[in-house]
C-alpha cells in the first residue's frame, strides 16, 4: 500500500473539505484553510519521495496555484479538475505525471466513449486516471460528477473496473460518503476495490487514524493505496504524516 498525498486548491489556497460540500452558490464546509502555498507541500512530498499524489483544483481560481506545485515537482504529481480534451495536454507539459478526470467523461449521467478516446489519442492511456468517486444509492456505488453533486447511472462494480481498466492507468476513487468526515473508511467500497480493480488504484475517504490504516491495507490486500486529508497534522487534524509515511513505506 502506498501513500498518495494530496494539495487540494479552492480559491488559490491549499484546503481540506467536506466532501459534497462543494456547490457554485454557498461557501463549502470546510475543516482546513492552510497558511503555507502549494510548492510547501510539493516540495515535501518530493523530499519523501512520495510519487504520484494529487493535486485537486476545487473550482475557478487554482491555475496558478496548481502550476505553482507542479514546478516544484515536475513529473512527481498529478493534477485534476476540470480536465478535458482541449487541456490535458497542456497541464501534462506543465510537469503533471498523469491528468485525473471525471466530469468531462460524462455527458447526461452516462460516460461518452467519444470522450475517453479524445483524451486517449490527446495524452495516452499511460497518462490517464480515471477518477469514479461515488455515492452509495439503492446498494451500488454510482460515480458522482459535478463537484460530487450529480449522480451518473455508472455503477462501480465488476465489470466497470475491468472495463475502463483497459483504457487507463489507475483509478482515483474518493468515498464521497465519507469524504473529510474522519468518521471512518467505506470499508465496503475499498472490499470492492480490492477484489475486482485490475490496475492500481487510490482509494480516499474517513481514513481518520492508524487503526483505520491497518484495517485499509488488510481489506485492500496491500493492493489499494490510499489518500489521507483533514486527518493528518499538515493538515489541521491528529494523524503524524512522517508516521504515515513510515507506515506505507
Amino acid at each position: 500500500m502506498k501513500f498518495r498525498p494530496c494539495i487540494d486548491l479552492h480559491n488559490g489556497k491549499v484546503k481540506q473539505i467536506v466532501g459534497g460540500s462543494l456547490t457554485d452558490n454557498a461557501e463549502p464546509e470546510t475543516n482546513f484553510v492552510s497558511e503555507k502555498p502549494p510548492a510547501w507541500y510539493a516540495e515535501l512530498y518530493k523530499k519523501d519521495g512520495l510519487a504520484g499524489g494529487h493535486v485537486i483544483k476545487l473550482g475557478k481560481g487554482n491555475v496558478d496555484a496548481a502550476k505553482e506545485a507542479l514546478a516544484a515537482w515536475p513529473g512527481g504529481l498529478q493534477i485534476g479538475g476540470g480536465i478535458a480534451v482541449d487541456n490535458a495536454e497542456l497541464w501534462i507539459n506543465d510537469g503533471a505525471s498523469h491528468v485525473i478526470v471525471t466530469s468531462y467523461l460524462f455527458q447526461n449521467g452516462q460516460l461518452d466513449p467519444g470522450r475517453l478516446d479524445q483524451l486517449i489519442d490527446a495524452v495516452g492511456s499511460d497518462k490517464l486516471v480515471i477518477d469514479l468517486s461515488c455515492r452509495k444509492k439503492d446498494g451500488n456505488y454510482y460515480v458522482v460528477t459535478d463537484r460530487w453533486q450529480t449522480f451518473t447511472d455508472f455503477i462501480v462494480n465488476e465489470h466497470s473496473l475491468k472495463t475502463l481498466g483497459r483504457q487507463c492507468a489507475e483509478f482515483l476513487i474518493h468515498g464521497v460518503d465519507v469524504e473529510g468526515k474522519q468518521q471512518g473508511m467505506d470499508e465496503e467500497l475499498v472490499k470492492l476495490l480490492s477484489d475486482h480493480c485490475p490496475i492500481p488504484c487510490t482509494y480516499a475517504g474517513g481514513v481518520r487514524n492508524f487503526q483505520d490504516l491497518e484495517k485499509l491495507n488488510i481489506a485492500g490486500q496491500g493492493r489499494i493505496d490510499v489518500t489521507i486529508g483533514s486527518a493528518l497534522d499538515i493538515f489541521g487534524g491528529e494523524m503524524s504524516y512522517d508516521e504515515v509515511v513510515k507506515f506505507c513505506k
